[in-house]
């Protein structure tokens, strides 16, 4: 995908998929492993979920190759799977979809602040998304995806890395606060200021908070916003149990109907995040794409 077709397909509301994690879970993968490793060892669950986001509706799907990065691959021994690993991953997902939706080579945050330590540095940041993209753009991804992201500096480093590898568009999504503050230092609108400045083909939020929470900051950032901006929240805030399990409570209607009035916000790029499944993304179709 070019970036002048995805300005071409952002002039109507782009759907995205949902979740992928929590939906694996539910599927059986445990805890603390590498998730990248169990997919690949249990691919038709994931080709299963991806199909039933496409025929929900998603016009864009997240190959998992969420944590196919150096830093948490290498935590897991498997640093030199690096290259494989995300050709592999990424054609799951072009099986899974099979030309009825594009697959966003998905990336996300390295989990530590840059200058928080002599190894986090924005060149650290650089070389491992750069190396990531190369992959992810070997394998056929027709586009990008930086997600859960939790600071500006480093989701800079993802774009410009990405600017240098190839012209696929690229779109930044961050994690944010319920009043849009990130986790490591400013806000959605700095971050939307800074991203679109650089070269982002989009900008928004995702994971954080539940639908209803965000719409004050979603049309904050509509105000400034040159590129769509993503809303890709969670589906309500999650009660954690005893066994460490997180419980959704928002329905596939209620999420539905957040969803409607994020878009009436501001919002053009739209999705699900934890919690979500399939239903939920249906739902949000039938109301926001009747709009």
């Amino acid at each position: 995908m070019t970036k002048k077709e995805f300005r071409k397909l952002a002039e109507d509301i782009i759907i995205l998929d949902g979740a992928t994690g929590s939906n694996l879970m539910k599927a059986g993968m445990p805890r603390g492993i590498c998730t990248e490793q169990w997919i690949l060892e249990n691919e038709q669950t994931l080709i299963e979920l991806q199909r039933a986001y496409v025929e929900a509706g998603s016009q864009i799907v997240c190959a998992p190759t969420f944590g196919a990065n150096c830093r948490n691959l290498a935590a897991h021994g498997l640093r030199d799977k690096l290259a494989d690993m995300n050709k592999r991953l990424v054609d799951i997902s072009l099986r899974a979809t099979e030309g009825r939706a594009y697959v966003a080579g998905d990336m996300s945050t390295g989990g530590v602040a840059i200058g928080s330590s002599p190894d986090a540095t924005y060149e650290e940041a650089f070389e491992r998304y750069a190396e990531q993209i190369t992959h992810l753009v070997n394998a056929g991804a027709d586009l990008l995806l930086a997600e859960t992201m939790i600071s500006i500096d480093e989701t800079v480093a993802a774009v410009e890395a990405a600017k240098e590898i190839c012209d696929l568009p690229i779109l930044c999504s961050m994690t944010v606060e319920a009043d849009g503050s990130l986790y490591f230092g400013g806000s959605a609108l700095e971050a939307l200021e800074t991203l679109q400045e650089v070269g982002a083909s989009a900008v928004g939020i995702n994971c954080s908070v539940g639908p209803d929470q965000l719409e004050a900051v979603i049309a904050e950032m509509k105000k400034i916003a040159r590129v769509p901006v993503i809303a890709k929240p969670n589906a309500g805030m999650p009660k954690i149990t005893e066994k460490g399990e997180a419980l959704y409570s928002m329905t596939p209607e209620d999420f539905g109907k957040h969803m409607e009035r994020l878009v009436e916000a501001g919002a053009g790029i739209v999705g699900g995040c934890c919690g979500t499944t399939p239903e939920y993304i249906r739902e949000m179709c039938s109301r926001i794409l009747s709009v």
